[in-house]
């Protein structure tokens, strides 16, 4: 009678955290006592900040081409924040306190202005001691200093707006420095119009 050797058993083989398959990049690992490994899906959430005093009413004229602009005139245009970032153990994301304030800061320094585009292919923006002013199509349209700011932007739209909020909020260490996956920005010159600028970690 021939014998067969006895198969040892087999035991699992130990898989280190950076073995683990992709899908658990996203998920807490810890070890409990008893030697078993639970894995606890990273909480994030979502906050939207969009007080009704985050505004500003400031006038403007969107230019189309190197003859075409819109007449001057005024918007109450609306503003809303959004952040995305990791709740923690105590059920809260960053101070977010911060956010609301610089979006309420920036509001602030344009309302109330007429704002011109520093880097409009069609406008050019002139300034000495008692004015500022744009030229357009071979026309001078003259403002006081004190009723005008100037942004580094192509066109007073809600599109070049968002995006100029955007990275004047990410410019700001108390910001840029908290864990936020994600910030949004929305601005809106009336109900139902809206430009939207996003960013992201990489």
């Amino acid at each position: 009678m021939t014998f067969l050797p006895k198969k040892k058993p087999s035991v699992p083989h130990k898989t280190e955290h950076s073995q683990l398959p992709q899908f658990l990049a996203s998920v807490n690992i810890s070890n409990h006592l008893n030697g078993c490994i639970t894995l606890e899906p990273e909480k994030l959430c979502r906050i939207e900040l969009s007080k009704e005093a985050i505004n500003f009413s400031a006038a403007h004229f969107t230019i189309f081409s190197r003859t075409e602009r819109e007449d001057l005139h005024g918007h109450n245009f609306q503003v809303i924040g959004e952040a995305l970032a990791p709740v923690d153990l105590n059920g809260l994301v960053f101070d977010y306190a911060v956010l609301k304030k610089a979006l309420k800061q920036l509001c602030d320094d344009l309302d109330e202005k007429t704002i011109l585009p520093e880097k409009s292919p069609y406008l050019s923006i002139e300034k000495d001691s008692q004015y500022v002013s744009g030229i357009f199509d071979n026309q001078k349209l003259m403002f006081l200093h004190r009723d005008v700011i100037t942004l580094p932007i192509a066109n007073v739209s809600v599109e070049e707006l968002s995006h100029y909020f955007l990275k004047k909020l990410m410019e700001l260490p108390e910001i840029k420095n908290k864990d936020i996956r994600e910030v949004v920005i929305k601005i809106s010159s009336s109900p139902g119009q809206a430009g939207t600028a996003i960013w992201r970690t990489s």
